[in-house]
């Protein structure tokens, strides 16, 4: 950051979630279907991609007159959920709102959004204080050509939480650490993929800055929309911070507006002046009754919880004595962290350590992507197998052994059978562990046995 400047950065990141149906009707909002081909082999799409264009559309998420939205419960849950998971208040009371403007890709002309009363509240994530996780419509898609803009209802509809970050960051680092963060939490819980590339999870910053000595936020900030990718955003806030403080030294105030991120000429670029919220004219959604929870339905949702990534890479340090890396890296998805653990439970029968595993994991010195995890086990007992011995060594072993323990030869011939057992194990551990226990009890039962 520019000396004795700071920079002020808040984030809207929206995140589609994958529900079977849409937000408010019953139209399909399935990520992936199945599609199989002629030779009988089967490979996952999204669907909004694979389907055909407005195919995915009902009388209610095409805004048509006299249809009545009913919202999706699994939607609000997950929601809650995911609020929880940044620890968040949820509020017993919540309700929906219309949020009025005109785009292109709202059928409606106004998205069912919330405002004033959202489902969760208050919550903090990297000492980065969550303003609000609230839940919406997402909107249609839009394929631009050279003479024409064509429009896919397909998406129109599909649920699309909003979490809002209070201005708590303070460099392009900080924004991009704290993204990705945020982004495994949701996978975790297993309620949307966050697939930027295909606009599951869309992200938006805030800017503005000030002299350090300055009490309270600027009185502007910049919106940059529509960033794709996490270096995306380190890139666009770089720029908008130099740029603002070079209007700024100039004498000149920055403009509260929307802006985007041109790649190609990594630079932003003014899209339109920033509306205000007196702009969208809210007021309560009129087709929707108000949502009122007890606190044990709120209980019930929290009991969904499943153990986050900060507190499993604690507990894999603590049980399985994993350094600060280690623990890292299992734990960055749970498919991995989930695959680690079977593979610990399986390998204590087997005497397989869980720091071997860590590191067979991590240094992928066995494709794991190709075994299971009793798979992989068996490989690493395989690999760890002693070589066998000569016939000749064997004998040897055997002889010598059994010179040492002329007591337990007595023994056995005096009807002690079982310490054979005993002298199987003086003899692996006389070859350390090359000979093979069912040959050398063979051996020992001949040399044993009473002579004619």
């Amino acid at each position: 950051m520019i000396k004795n400047w700071q920079s002020i950065i808040g984030l809207e990141i929206h995140v589609e979630l994958k529900t079977r149906s849409k937000m408010f009707c019953g139209c399909s909002a399935d990520y992936l279907r199945v599609a199989t081909s002629k030779e009988g082999s089967s490979r996952s799409e999204d669907s909004y991609f694979a389907s055909k264009p407005n195919t995915h559309v009902c009388p209610v998420c095409l805004g048509l007159p006299g249809a009545l939205p009913v919202a999706n419960k699994q939607a609000i849950e997950w929601t809650i959920l995911a609020g929880l998971a940044l620890g968040c208040q949820t509020p017993l009371f919540s309700k929906f709102d219309r949020k009025n403007y005109f785009y292109p890709d709202l059928p409606k002309g106004y998205q069912i959004s919330q405002y004033d009363l959202p489902f969760c509240v208050k919550g903090e994530l990297d000492e980065v204080g969550v303003t609000r996780v609230h839940l919406e419509e997402d909107t249609a898609k839009l394929i631009h050509l050279k003479k024409s803009t064509l429009i896919d209802f397909n998406r129109s509809g599909v649920p699309l939480m909003e979490i809002v970050t209070e201005p708590d960051i303070r460099s392009a680092k900080q924004a991009k650490e704290f993204l990705k963060k945020l982004q495994q939490i949701i996978r975790y819980l297993g309620i949307s993929d966050c697939d930027m590339e295909k606009g599951s999870m869309r992200l938006e910053v805030n800017v503005s800055v000030k002299r350090k000595q300055e009490t309270g936020l600027p009185n502007y900030k910049v919106e940059i929309k529509n960033l794709n990718s996490f270096r995306f955003v380190e890139k666009a806030i770089n720029y908008e911070i130099t740029r603002q403080w070079q209007l700024i030294k100039e004498g000149k105030e920055p403009l509260q507006e929307t802006r985007g991120w041109n790649e190609i000429k990594q630079a932003t670029y003014s899209q339109r002046l920033k509306e205000k919220a007196q702009d969208y004219r809210y007021f309560p959604e009129p087709d929707l009754p108000p949502i009122r929870w007890t606190k044990k339905q709120l209980s019930l949702i929290k009991s969904q919880l499943l153990e986050l990534p900060e507190d499993k890479i604690k507990r894999f340090q603590k049980e399985y004595r994993l350094t600060d890396y280690q623990a890292g890296i299992l734990t960055e998805t749970k498919g991995k962290a989930d695959y680690f653990e079977e593979a610990v439970r399986i390998g204590r029968k087997h005497q397989v350590l869980a720091k071997e595993l860590a590191n067979v994991i991590i240094n992928k010195r066995v494709n794991v992507d190709k075994f299971l995890p009793a798979e992989l086990i068996q490989i690493l007992v395989k690999k760890k197998a002693p070589s066998g011995i000569t016939a000749q060594k064997l004998k040897e072993a055997v002889n010598k052994v059994l010179k040492e323990n002329l007591q337990v030869v007595t023994d056995f011939k005096k009807g002690k059978t079982q310490v054979i057992e005993f002298l199987v194990g003086q003899v692996m551990r006389e070859t350390k562990g090359r000979a093979n226990p069912n040959q050398t009890r063979k051996i020992l039962l001949e040399k044993l046995k009473p002579k004619k």
